[in-house]
């Protein structure tokens, strides 16, 4: 399996040095798409197939401010269509998530 070229994703964020996040859980949705598709759990040009039907989604008028929520919902979509989480179980991390980041004072790090 070849290692795949994140940079030459539809719309990525990037400067010279390659991509860049605005925030944290950015670069986190960011390695684990990289690790799952590592592991084999799909091919990458099905996670580039999956990104770009979702940037397709927000249509022409989108201008990337919202790029990595894109690649979330592209990722848990992916996820589970794959089976590899139940899409419940995803929600319920998704909650947690939510409910951790409400109650962190601001500039601390987010943790569950």
């Amino acid at each position: 399996m070849s290692a795949p070229d994140p940079a030459a994703l539809p719309g990525i964020p990037k400067d010279a040095e390659g991509p860049v996040f605005a925030e944290p859980w950015q670069a986190h949705a960011f390695a684990l798409t990289l690790q799952l598709h590592e592991k084999g759990l799909f091919a990458w040009s099905e996670w580039a197939e999956a990104l770009s039907e979702q940037l397709k989604a927000a249509g022409p008028s989108d201008d990337g401010s919202r790029y990595y929520e894109h690649w979330l919902v592209a990722l848990e979509r992916l996820v589970a269509a794959k089976r590899l989480a139940a899409p419940a179980a995803l929600l319920e991390m998704k909650l947690a998530w939510e409910a951790a980041y409400r109650r962190t004072p601001h500039g601390q790090p987010v943790t569950l």
